[in-house]
């Protein structure tokens, strides 16, 4: 079980700094990877306490135990600071104790990032992990944060970018598939042979993300290998469509698909969840289609948008665009 040790030591400790004075609050479980790490393994390494909740997550919850517990430290999922930034009861920053909150499961948005600390004064750490790592291998830092990527390899991991041939691609700016390598991956699936084949390929784990590297050597996550489409001939990130998307004030939520069309080219689809649903309508939805094309290229708006109640997610706040997918298809014409 050495990989417990490395996760508390490589992120716990030498990234996110945590010391035997904090209070750790994660609103991940314990039964999940993110959850045990930060709940269990990195507080208990230090000695930090450590506070249990074991109601949902919601955002009154959350702010129950900010105000009269005084966490110093909280883990949380884009989708919850977004569901917090947007709550009337949003406590005031001298109500809370928070010094640092680490964020994972999805991307974080830049406007969700940039809000939250000109609120609180307190940093939000994204960064990417999985289950298969354990815990987070690519992350911003303490006083390096720069909003809107996943920050650069923690000490003890190793990544690369590569393309569709499997060559390591060199260059910035270029979107591929993301490899890691590092002290705690795992060695298989359990009774899954050919899933374990094309995930653990040697030393390194194919992660299934998509990734570019900037200029000054930050990770941009540009989604999920099989959430990316492909518009006239070019890759859209959904996560680029979704994160200006929630710059939008009227947004709170956002998910974008492709569908086909009636010549079979696909076609940019969001679903979109606003603060308030009775704004809803056909000239909104046409302000937010004109809202992302004059900030993206020109291909990457949606063609098509639907309002919704709320968005699928798993149980840690990551957003399920396959269910979308069934749903479309599962209303197409036969």
């Amino acid at each position: 079980q050495t990989s417990m040790v490395k996760t508390a030591e490589l992120y716990g400790q030498t990234v996110l700094g945590i010391r035997a004075s904090d209070v750790v609050f994660s609103a991940a479980k314990l039964f999940f990877a993110y959850g045990l790490g930060n709940a269990l393994t990195f507080p208990l390494a230090v000695g930090a306490s450590v506070l249990l909740m074991a109601e949902r997550p919601t955002p009154d919850a959350i702010f129950k135990r900010w105000t009269e517990r005084k966490p110093t430290v909280f883990f949380g999922a884009p989708t919850g600071y977004a569901g917090m930034l947007a709550s009337p009861n949003l406590p005031a920053r001298d109500k809370v104790a928070l010094r640092l909150c680490s964020s994972a499961g999805e991307a974080l948005p830049r406007d969700i990032g940039e809000r939250f600390t000109a609120h609180f004064g307190c940093e939000i750490i994204d960064g990417i992990g999985s289950t298969e790592m354990l815990h987070i291998f690519i992350s911003n830092r303490p006083g390096d944060v720069r909003y809107g990527t996943s920050g650069k390899p923690v000490a003890g991991y190793d990544v690369e970018i590569r393309d569709e041939a499997d060559r390591v691609i060199e260059g910035n700016g270029q979107i591929g598939d993301l490899y890691v390598r590092g002290p705690s991956s795992a060695l298989l699936y359990w009774g899954d042979r050919a899933r374990s084949a094309a995930t653990f390929q040697g030393a390194w784990t194919r992660t299934g993300d998509k990734y570019e590297r900037d200029a000054d050597g930050y990770y941009v996550y540009s989604g999920r290998s099989d959430d990316m489409l492909k518009v006239s001939g070019q890759y859209v990130s959904p996560f680029e469509v979704e994160a200006t998307l929630v710059q939008h004030p009227a947004v709170l939520e956002a998910a974008l698909i492709g569908i086909a069309d009636e010549h079979g080219l696909t076609r940019p689809k969001a679903f979109v969840v606003l603060k308030d649903r009775k704004q809803a309508s056909d000239a909104l939805a046409e302000e937010l289609k004109q809202f992302v094309k004059a900030r993206l290229a020109p291909h990457k708006y949606p063609r098509l948008l639907e309002f919704i109640d709320e968005l699928p997610k798993t149980a840690t706040g990551k957003i399920q665009r396959f269910r979308l997918r069934d749903s479309e298809k599962a209303r197409a014409p036969r």
